[in-house]
This record gives structure tokens, sequence and C-alpha cells, in this order.
């Protein structure tokens, strides 16, 4: 397999848990429900999944493994907020904690052990084509439902009854439940839905992008799919866009630190003057273990910063009603 081959598989695996779980975070915020706990919903399915799969030997126990405790949290989150109107932006990080500590409760015993990984597909004549084989026709299945997922959630989202009445909600709760929409059911079954969509790719951090458990494995993806959601203005098709961005940037990092350092500084080295050893000195800081793990952090800050401001100008496209209560009349 080229290094080139190599380099696109790894960032569709790096890309994959972020479209998945910004997928399920944006029907959860449609419906008018900020949940900040995808990290906590995530780092849950990463170790029910492992659990699931080390205790079974199937990867696929596994998945249903994480889907469920995706759900179960998000169901939580979903009583609290919905039924005893606590604060979503407070209960979200209360449910980001409970999850990180839960989950080294859990798998405290997992860590050091041989993981399952899902399996990639192999189909006879196609997985073997140069270049396109390994990148279109031998992806892990969850690559392919990822796509499915988001392709699915913009036709309901935008050509279905269900659609309309999520964007209902999410615009103006009090117009929906006047017409008779149930708003905290609508908002429920959209928030166990993206506590579902959650897990699923904490699950597949554990299964397939490095299948093992480690402590905290997470490290704040469920932020940056938080993020991707506002940098998509809400939109799935963006989404996409959004998570192989982000993906790209956090393994083509890695990528320059490993291969084209040595170069550039052999190109730098021929400069004259000052010049010379400030760019070096730039290369040398850029391409650092510590900057490199930073940098899908900071693309993140800067998008949103941009993002501010474009807003600003232009109007937020976010749900009218997000992060705001609903009682209803009694």
């Amino acid at each position: 397999m080229s290094p080139f081959v190599e380099v696109i598989l790894t960032i569709i695996t790096a890309s994959t848990p972020l479209l998945i779980a910004a997928v399920g975070e944006l029907v959860a915020e449609r419906s008018g429900v900020l949940n900040l706990g995808v990290e906590g919903m995530m780092v849950m399915g990463a170790v029910a999944g492992f659990g699931g799969a080390f205790l079974t030997g199937s990867p696929v126990v596994g998945v249903l493994c994480a889907i469920v405790a995706g759900m179960l949290m998000a169901a939580i989150f979903a009583f609290l907020t919905l039924k005893l109107v606590s604060n979503q932006v407070a209960t979200g990080l209360a449910l980001t904690l409970l999850g990180l500590g839960l989950s080294g409760l859990i798998g405290e015993h997992f860590v050091g052990q041989p993981g399952i990984k899902l399996a990639r597909l192999d189909i006879p004549g196609l997985s073997n084509l140069p270049i396109v084989g390994p990148i279109v026709f031998g992806e892990d299945p969850l690559v392919y439902l990822s796509i499915a997922l988001t392709i699915a959630v913009s036709y309901v989202l935008f050509q279905s009854r269900a659609g309309l009445i999520i964007r209902a909600v999410g615009d103006s709760h009090a117009s929906a439940h006047a017409l008779g929409v149930s708003v905290v059911q609508v908002r429920t079954l959209s928030v166990i839905f993206g506590g579902a969509c959650s897990g699923l790719a904490g699950g597949y951090l554990s299964l397939a992008y490095t299948p093992q458990w480690i402590e905290n494995m997470t490290a704040g993806r469920g932020w940056i799919a938080l993020a991707l959601v506002v940098f998509a203005s809400w939109r799935p098709g963006r989404v996409i866009v959004g998570a192989y961005l982000f993906g790209s940037v956090s393994v083509l990092g890695f990528v320059v630190q490993a291969v084209g350092v040595t170069g550039l500084l052999e190109i730098v080295g021929q400069w004259p003057g000052e010049i010379q050893w400030i760019v070096v000195d730039a290369i040398r800081v850029v391409t650092t273990p510590q900057f490199l793990s930073s940098l899908p952090y900071l693309v993140t800050v800067l998008a949103l910063v941009v993002i501010s401001k474009s807003t600003r100008s232009r109007g937020s496209q976010a749900p009218a009603c997000l992060g705001q209560p609903f009682v209803p009349d009694r």
C-alpha cells in the first residue's frame, strides 16, 4: 500500500467518529436542545464498545453496546433537562464529567487488554484495485454507515414531515405546542438519537481507530463535534466537509513531522542570514508533538471565531429556541 493511500485511509478513519457524533448532535440541536455532554456519551460508548467486544469476542456486539451506552447517557440528560427542566448547559457539562469518571471506573480492568478490531470490507476484484480499491471499497462498515447516516439525516430534516416537526420545535416550541405537537417527546427522541450517534462514535474509536481501551481516549473529540455543528451552520451536508477538514488537520500534521521536516530544513538551510534561523526555529516549533496535538483544537477555535464574525453580519442561523427550556401548559 502506497504512503498516499495510507494517509488517506488514516484521514477517513480519524474523521468518521467526528462525523457520526456531529450528525447526532445536529439533530438534537435542530430540535432546540443544546447537549454539551457529547464527550461524556462518546467515552461511555468507547468503553462499552470495547467491553462488549472483549467479553463476547464479537465487534458487532461491541458496536451495539456502544450505541446502548450512548442512548442511556442521553436518556439521563433528557430526563433532567426536559422533564425536570434543569439548565441544559450545566447538565451537559455534568454529563461529560459523569461519563469521564464512570468510563474510567468501568474500564479499569480493560486497560492493556488486546482489542478486537472491526474488520474492513474485502470485495474480491474491487478492494485490490490500485489506490481506489482500498479507499473506496476497503473501508470498515461504519465508514459507509457514517456517510449513509448523514444523507439520511439530511433527507429526513428537509424532505419529510418528521424533519419539519423537528425543525418547527427547534424554531418555535410554543407554536409547535399550540398546533398539537408534543415538544417534550420530539426533543426526547432527538436527544436519544444524538446519544446513540455519540455512543457509536465512541465505539468506533475503541473498535476501529485504535482497537484498545485507554482512559479518556476521546481526547476532546466530543467538543470538536459540537464545534462542527456550528461550523456547518446546522446543515448535515456541511458537517461532512467540516469533519474531514478537521480529520485532515489532525493527521497531516503528523505526516509533516514524520516525512517533510528534514526536507524543509534542508531547503531553508540554503537561505541567507537571520531569515534562515527564524524559519528553522518556526519549523521546529510547529512540528513538535505538543503543537501538532493541539492543532485540531486551535483550528476549531479559529473556525468558531470566523463563524462568530460572519454571524454578526448575516444573523444567526441557529434554531431560535436552542437551549431554551419548555414547560407544557397545564
